[in-house]
C-alpha cells in the first residue's frame, strides 16, 4: 500500500509531463510499430526486478497479452492509422500463433489498419501471421515459402543394437508412441495415422488463413503452398504478397498510400530526376510517422495510477514443460510438482483469488507427479472455479492435470489427448560384455535387481510391469471420465494414447470450447459472476522459497540434438528427472511440424 501511494504521488507530480508525452506518443495518420523477432508466448512473464551485473538481463519474449493491451489502446485512439508489424523471426507453437493472429484480427475489426513487413522473407508461420494484415511487404531478394508441414522421425533400434543396448518399452494404448523410436526402424501405422491427422489440421489452418487474408479461394491458397517457394517479385505476381521494399522505403510507401500496389521508387530513381526528388521530399516529410509499440505503451501506462487497496484477481497457474516430481537439474523448462502444488495451494487459500486459469503447455511426464498435481487441482475446484487453458501442447500428463478443471479451452491447433501410459528401460548387458565388463550379483529377494540395467527382464517380471501399467492406465481413464462427466466405456475408445488437434478433441468431447487465453478468461469470469468483468488475471507464484536446482552436467541431450535426435534428447532429459517413475508423456517428435 505504501509503495503504491508513493508511486501514485510521483505520477501525479509528473502528470503534466506524462500528458505531454502521451500527446506526442502517436503520430496523426501514422503507424505504431510492433517488432516481432524471436519467442512469442501467451502470457507476459514476470519482470525481473533485480539483475546481477555480471548476468545481463535477457530480453523478455513478446506476449499475446501485451499485443491485446496494445490493441485496446489503439482502437480507442483516433490518431494512429494502424499497426505496422515488423517481423524478422517468429518462434512459437501453433496455438500461440493462432492466439496472436486472433488478437491482430480484433485490431483490424476495431477499425485500425495493419501492414506486415517481413524483411527476411516468409515461411509458414510468418505468412500465416501476416495474413491477418491488410497488406504484406517483404524485403528484396527474399523467399516466400509456405511449404506446408512435415514430420521426420529418427529411429535408433539398429544403432542401439550395434552398441549392445537393448531397450524394453511397455506402453498402454496402440497410439502411445513415445518409445517406438527405440524399438522400430520405421513409423508404425498408428503413429502415421495420428501424425497425418495433425498435419491435415495444420495444413487446413494455413490454407484457410491464406484464403481469408489474401481474399482468394481455398483452391488457390492450396496451389500456392504446393508450388512454393517463390522469389519476392514472383510472390507479388501471384498475389501472395503485395509489395517488395527495403526498410527505408517502407515509411514512404505508408505515407504516400502506395499499399497495396507497386513498390516505391528505388533510390537511384529518386536521385535521378524531378519526380524522384519530389518522392524523396515526401519521404522526408513522412519521417516521424512511425513510433515503437514500447514507446506508445510506456506513454499510456505513465497516465495510469496503481490501485491503493488489494483488489480481487484471477489467478493463473502455469504448467509449462515436462511434468516432474522434482527438478533435479536446471536445464529444459520443467513443471515441477513441488512448485505447482505450492502455487495451487496458495491460490486455494488466498481470498483475493476468485478463480484460477490453469495455463498448460506440457507434453506430460511423471505419472506420479501428474496425479498429485491433479489432486491439488481437484481440491481447488471444490472451492473456486477453475478453467484449463491449453496452449501448444497439453497431452498425456498435461491432459491428466487439465481433467479436473470445470471447463477446458484449447486452440484448434493445440495438441492434446494422448491418454495412455509408457515405460522404458535399457538393458546394457551386451554393451558391458563388449567392453569387457562382467557383472556378478548377490541378492536377497527374487526381484531385488529388478531395475538393474545389466540384464533384461524375464517373463514374470515383464508381466509385473504390464500389470502396473494396466493399473495406471485404468486410473487415467477414471480421471478423464470423472472430469468429463462420462462413463469410462465412452472414454476408453478415445484414449489408446491417441493425440488429437484441439478441434478434433472438441468434436469428441475432450475439450469444451475452442479459443485462447482470452476465451478462457471470459469463461472463468462468467463462472465467477456478473461483477467479474473488471477482475484482471495475475500469475500465481508459490510464496515459500525453493532454492534453484544445480546446473545440468550431462551433455547427452545436447549431443543427441546435434545429430538430429531432438525428440530422443527430450526423452533422455525427462528420464533423468523421472528416474524410476512411470511416464504419461507424448513424444515431442510428432509436435515438431516443420
Amino acid at each position: 500500500m505504501i509503495a503504491a501511494l508513493l508511486v501514485n504521488l510521483l505520477r501525479l507530480l509528473l502528470l503534466p509531463v506524462s500528458a505531454l508525452r502521451w500527446a506526442f506518443a502517436a503520430p496523426r495518420g501514422g503507424y505504431v510499430v510492433l517488432e516481432i523477432d524471436g519467442a512469442v508466448v501467451d502470457l507476459q512473464p514476470p519482470r525481473v526486478r533485480f539483475a546481477l551485473w555480471w548476468r545481463p538481463r535477457k530480453r523478455a519474449p513478446l506476449s499475446v497479452e501485451r499485443v491485446r493491451e496494445l490493441g485496446k489502446h489503439l482502437m480507442k485512439d483516433r490518431r494512429p492509422a494502424g499497426l505496422l508489424l515488423r517481423m524478422r523471426s517468429v518462434h512459437a507453437g501453433p496455438a500461440v500463433i493462432a492466439s496472436l493472429r486472433d488478437a491482430l484480427l480484433e485490431i483490424r475489426a476495431g477499425g485500425k489498419d495493419i501492414v506486415a513487413y517481413l524483411p527476411m522473407g516468409a515461411d509458414n508461420t510468418m505468412l500465416l501471421l501476416a495474413s491477418a494484415a491488410r497488406a504484406i511487404v517483404v524485403g528484396p531478394e527474399t523467399l516466400v515459402s509456405p511449404l506446408g508441414f512435415a514430420v521426420e522421425g529418427r529411429y535408433v533400434r539398429r544403432a542401439l543394437e550395434q552398441v549392445g543396448v537393448e531397450p524394453e518399452v511397455f506402453a498402454k494404448g496402440m497410439y502411445k508412441n513415445a518409445g517406438e523410436v527405440l524399438v522400430r526402424d520405421a513409423m508404425s501405422d498408428a503413429q502415421r495415422e495420428q501424425v497425418g491427422a495433425l498435419l491435415d489440421a495444420r495444413l487446413g489452418d494455413l490454407v484457410a488463413s491464406l484464403a481469408q487474408g489474401r481474399r482468394v479461394d481455398r483452391e488457390t491458397a492450396a496451389r500456392w503452398i504446393d508450388e512454393a517457394p517463390y522469389g519476392a517479385e514472383r510472390a507479388v505476381a501471384r498475389g501472395i504478397i503485395d509489395a517488395v521494399a527495403y526498410e527505408d522505403e517502407l515509411e514512404h510507401m505508408l505515407a504516400t498510400g502506395l499499399l497495396p500496389g507497386t513498390i516505391a521508387p528505388r533510390r537511384a530513381e529518386v536521385d535521378g530526376g524531378s519526380a524522384g526528388g519530389g518522392a524523396l521530399a515526401s519521404a522526408r516529410r513522412a519521417r516521424g510517422s512511425l513510433v515503437s509499440a514500447d514507446r506508445y505503451l510506456g506513454a499510456r501506462r505513465a497516465l495510469s495510477l496503481r490501485p491503493m487497496w488489494p483488489r480481487p484477481i484471477i489467478g493463473v497457474v502455469e504448467v509449462h514443460g515436462a511434468i516432474v516430481s522434482r527438478a533435479r537439474f536446471r536445464g529444459a523448462s520443467l513443471a515441477s510438482e513441488e512448485r505447482l502444488v505450492a502455487s495451487l495451494r496458495a491460490a486455494r487459500q488466498n481470498p483475493r483469488i476468485r478463480g484460477v486459469i490453469l495455463h498448460i503447455d506440457s507434453p506430460g511426464g511423471s505419472a506420479l507427479a501428474s496425479d498429485r498435481i491433479h489432486h491439488e487441482v481437484t481440491r481447488l475446484a471444490e472451492v473456486k472455479p477453475v478453467v484449463a487453458c491449453m496452449s501448444n501442447v497439453a497431452a498425456s500428463g498435461g491432459y491428466y492435470v487439465a481433467a479436473a478443471a470445470h471447463a477446458i479451452v484449447a486452440q484448434p491447433q493445440t495438441i492434446t489427448g494422448s491418454i495412455g501410459v509408457v515405460s522404458a528401460r535399457f538393458a546394457l548387458g551386451p554393451l558391458l560384455e563388449r567392453l569387457g565388463v562382467s557383472t556378478d550379483v548377490v541378492k536377497r529377494g527374487a526381484r531385488a535387481d529388478l531395475f538393474s540395467p545389466s540384464r533384461r527382464l524375464d517373463e514374470g517380471e515383464r508381466a509385473v510391469m504390464e500389470r502396473e501399467l494396466d493399473a495406471i492406465y485404468a486410473t487415467f481413464l477414471r480421471v478423464v471420465a470423472r472430469g468429463r462427466r462420462r462413463p469410462v466405456e465412452e472414454i476408453e475408445p478415445l484414449a489408446q494414447g491417441r493425440v488429437y488437434s484441439g478441434a478434433d478433441a472438441q468434436a469428441r468431447g475432450l475439450v469444451d470450447m475452442l479459443g485462447g487465453f482470452e476465451r478462457a478468461l471470459h469463461e472463468l469470469r462468467q463462472m465467477i459472476g456478473p461483477k467479474a468483468a473488471a477482475i484482471e488475471p495475475s500469475i500465481v507464484r508459490a510464496s515459500r522459497y525453493i532454492p534453484p536446482p544445480p546446473l545440468l552436467p550431462a551433455p547427452v541431450p545436447t549431443l543427441l540434438e546435434l545429430v538430429g535426435l531432438r525428440g530422443i534428447a527430450g526423452e533422455v532429459a525427462l528420464a533423468i528427472h523421472c528416474e524410476g517413475e512411470r511416464v504419461l508423456a507424448y513424444c515431442a517428435e510428432a509436435a515438431d511440424l516443420d
